[in-house]
């Protein structure tokens, strides 16, 4: 009987939790023509602020390994009319630019995930959300989560 009880509500958690998810995905749309939608359920964390999400768009490509390249375009934060959650859209993965270094044209090339040029992107940490993107086709998204140590240090004035 104790077995038989313990399941059910078991059960009824991880219905719950389905359901929750679903619910948040209401606001989100599918991708449209040309797009591709990406979703991140972050795990719960004991005190959410001391952490970020890094959202990371690129692209892997057959390049020389000796030179640096990134691609143009930026990673635009949308409120959902409504709803009041963000997503997050990168409308055209741009031209691809790098560094000009003489490289011996025998060298091998190598397959590297080329990301978007610019400052690393980083958003709060939010277990209770999905982290939704809408990238275009042929682009990936990656993330890095952040933490902060517990220790703080005084500056000097």
């Amino acid at each position: 009987m104790t077995k038989r009880c313990l399941v059910t509500i078991v059960l009824i958690l991880v219905t719950a939790v389905f359901a929750q998810a679903a619910d948040n995905m209401k606001a989100f749309p599918p991708a449209g023509e040309g797009m591709v939608r990406y979703v991140l359920q972050l795990p719960e964390q004991a005190d959410e602020s001391a952490f970020r999400v890094e959202l990371i768009v690129g692209k892997t490509v057959r390049i020389e390994k000796e030179n640096r390249y990134f691609f143009t375009g930026e990673i635009e934060a949308q409120t959902i009319a409504g709803w009041g959650y963000t997503r997050y859209t990168v409308s055209k993965l741009g031209a691809m630019a790098g560094t000009l270094m003489a490289v011996d044209p025998n060298s091998p090339k190598v397959d590297r995930f080329v990301t978007l040029g610019g400052e690393p992107y980083l958003i709060r940490y939010n277990s209770r959300l999905p982290v939704v993107m809408y990238v275009p086709e042929g682009a990936e998204v990656r993330y890095r989560i952040w933490s902060a140590g517990a220790e703080m240090k005084t500056m000097e004035r």
